[in-house]
């Protein structure tokens, strides 16, 4: 399951600075970085040593994780993606430094007072970012990926409802922008996993038979979106609860049709399968929270640290491994990576429930292991997002 490899000649790095060459290389290593350091200021955050901070406890570390690290991600994945899906370029050099800048900048400002240039700032990296990637797929009329466009924009007006109603400027609570935005990301998940891991494992695998069904897909695709429109309206009660279990199901489904059991020896894949499992878990964890059964906590960090911490470092792994010219196999690093990963999710989601009286020791343990997976990710990564290709391409 580790997949062990031979040893191999090392390939030296080309000399150079590319770190600007592409949107995937300062987005991932931010990223990475960011997510190993949030738990810190989180502890800051307890410790009352950022009491003037404009967004304070749990609806800083939301908005954080959500806009964050998860959407610096999207966009890298998305700018990469979108010159291939166009054949032309995505912000490089200055303009894609400008847009990290201002992703930076907006990290700074929700720990200061100054919560009207919080909600600026927050608010224009989303719409900047979709303006970036429709550029060149209009240019190139690419119609089917349009909609990640509209996703981008979509979190903007999310984040704008957060600051708004963090600032007082409209009467409703800032949980149904974060709400909206935890939906927006399993839309994003639902999607990209569809897209990629049948894909991936039937690359990576030989006679994998991963399949995709399309009434499967579209049964799957509908009971996301339809969750976006249900909690942008606030809808409780058994329909929600209904529609919970029927994504659920459909995603299981889905994800038994990608025949995960074979891809243990590669660990590249068997990642991305481990993180799809997450989502249909995150679904019916919400549905048993809607009748009281456990926290709504558990079902939130089912999503944001199981299904997307574990999709975002196999992504990333792959990613940056296939853009900058190296084997598309993962090294005893990565691996320690995604177990790290993906151990916070389960510490995190399991042991709460099972052992009231260890859940603050699961909570500290699980934000270590997140620490530590994506801690290592920035170390191990940063020479190899700096630098050029190993291949002498762009990008």
């Amino acid at each position: 399951m580790l997949g062990i490899e031979e040893p191999r000649p090392p390939v030296a790095a080309p000399d150079g600075f590319a770190l600007w060459a592409l949107g995937f290389r300062p987005f991932y290593l931010l990223a990475g970085a960011f997510a190993a350091l949030s738990i810190g200021l989180w502890a800051l955050q307890y410790a009352g040593l950022l009491g003037r901070a404009y967004l304070q406890g749990p609806i800083w570390h939301a908005h954080e994780m959500l806009f964050g690290f998860v959407l610096a991600v999207v966009v890298g994945f998305l700018f990469t993606a979108g010159r291939n899906w166009s054949n032309r370029p995505t912000p490089s050099g200055l303009p894609l430094a400008a847009l990290a800048l201002l992703w930076v900048a907006g990290r700074v400002l929700v720990l200061t007072p100054f919560g009207w240039a919080a909600a600026i700032v927050n608010t224009a990296f989303p719409l900047l970012a979709a303006i970036g990637l429709g550029i060149p797929l209009v240019a190139a009329r690419n119609r089917r990926n349009y909609f990640f466009v509209g996703l981008l924009l979509l979190l903007g007006v999310a984040e704008l409802l957060v600051h708004l109603a963090q600032l007082g400027a409209i009467r409703i609570p800032a949980w149904i922008g974060i709400q909206v935005a935890l939906d927006l990301v399993l839309v994003v998940l639902t999607v990209m996993a569809g897209r990629v891991i049948p894909m991936f494992t039937n690359n990576g695998v030989p006679a994998a038979g991963a399949v995709r069904r399309p009434a499967v897909e579209r049964v799957v695709l509908g009971a996301v979106l339809l969750l976006v429109v249900v909690d942008g309206l606030q809808l409780r009660g058994p329909g929600l609860i209904a529609l919970l279990a029927l994504g659920a199901a459909a995603q299981l489904a889905r994800w038994l049709l990608w025949r995960p059991w074979k891809t243990t020896r590669v660990p590249l894949v068997w990642v991305l399968h481990a993180a799809a499992l997450w989502i249909p878990l995150h679904l019916l964890l919400r549905a048993a929270a809607e009748t009281g059964a456990i926290a709504p906590s558990l079902a939130v960090h089912a999503l944001t640290v199981g299904a997307a911490g574990g999709m975002i470092i196999g992504m990333m792994t792959r990613t940056a491994r296939g853009h900058t010219g190296r084997p598309l196999r993962a090294d005893r690093a990565d691996i320690a990576c995604y177990l790290l990963v993906l151990a916070a999710g389960v510490v995190r989601v399991a042991v709460p429930p099972l052992v009231p009286a260890a859940a603050l020791a699961a909570i500290l343990g699980s934000a270590a292991l997140w620490s530590a997976g994506f801690g290592l990710y920035a170390i191990r990564y940063w020479p190899v997002l700096a630098r050029p290709r190993l291949d002498g391409k762009p990008g």
